[in-house]
């Protein structure tokens, strides 16, 4: 019975740190959020390929990716 009850604690305490798009000083993306928005308007502008935003996605923003759990 308590489980469930500090199980909801634990989870009302962690923050998503993609909750808003995050940009470094130098304004590159420094979580997924804002990396998969860049990654949609370089594609849309033509700069990246859709092969080249997929792995830049995937290198990033995948199962072992990079921007997860970015530092605010």
């Amino acid at each position: 019975m308590r489980l469930p009850a500090l199980l909801v604690l634990l989870l009302a305490g962690c923050g998503d740190p993609n909750e808003r798009p995050i940009y470094g000083d130098t304004g590159l993306p420094v979580n997924c959020r804002a990396y998969i928005q860049v990654a949609i308007d370089g594609y849309r502008s033509r700069q990246y390929t859709a092969d080249e935003a997929m792995a830049g996605l995937e290198r990033n923003c995948g199962a072992h990716g990079h921007a997860w759990g970015a530092k605010k």
